[in-house]
């Protein structure tokens, strides 16, 4: 293992676009298996050596700059689908409202019938049903 550790020496290695280039191969390469066209494989293999060409590159800079354009595009994604995570999973025991005026967001337990809602941001005062 002393080989691939002087190998890798100096090169970039897996980061976080590396591993969704992974994943998107082999996403590709399943679906295209049960579509049956054989010709379309190829196009699974394309994710996947820009997966290694990054991975053994060692223009460190450029591969960190592209990671960082990525985390950029997908980070958005990422802390939207976090928060809807959340809100499913605390959707039995509360409630969660935008305040009209500054549009931040309010969790509040569920059952406690028409209240008057303060938001902690911008003091304004909303009424709803919990």
């Amino acid at each position: 293992m002393n080989w691939l550790r002087r190998f890798m020496s100096g090169r970039y290695g897996p980061d976080q676009l590396s591993m969704a280039l992974l994943i998107l191969s082999v996403v590709l390469s399943v679906v295209i298996r049960f579509t049956g066209v054989p010709l379309l494989s190829m196009i699974s293999y394309i994710p996947l050596g820009l997966c290694f060409f990054r991975m053994f590159s060692k223009n460190i800079n450029k591969r960190r700059m592209e990671n960082y354009k990525f985390h950029m595009l997908i980070g958005p994604v990422y802390s939207w689908s976090k928060k809807m995570r959340r809100r499913l999973a605390e959707s039995r025991t509360h409630r969660f409202f935008k305040c009209p005026s500054c549009r931040a967001e309010l969790r509040l337990p569920k059952g406690k019938g028409n209240i008057i809602i303060t938001c902690t941001k911008c003091r304004h005062e909303f009424k709803a049903k919990t």
